[in-house]
């Protein structure tokens, strides 16, 4: 049995492989090659992805979790 890994929290200095966003997936290839994807280009190629046994750490809810507008008394 392999070595379990630790995968860090992505932050805003990670950026997308593709187009250079900030990166919400980090995906890591069987062959160890890791990749970083925004939340577009993560889930366009998720299933391609995930067929060719790619681990994929998506932390792509903290979109929908953060809050378009401030609290009302914030404004």
């Amino acid at each position: 049995m392999g070595a379990a890994t630790v995968q860090e929290t992505l932050t805003a200095a990670d950026r997308c492989d593709r187009c250079g966003a900030r990166a919400y997936m980090r995906v890591t290839l069987p062959g160890g090659g890791e990749l970083l994807f925004c939340g577009h280009h993560g889930h366009a190629h998720k299933d391609a992805l995930a067929a060719a046994e790619a681990s994929i750490q998506d932390e792509s809810q903290v979109l929908s979790a953060t809050p378009t507008a401030p609290p009302e008394g914030e404004r």
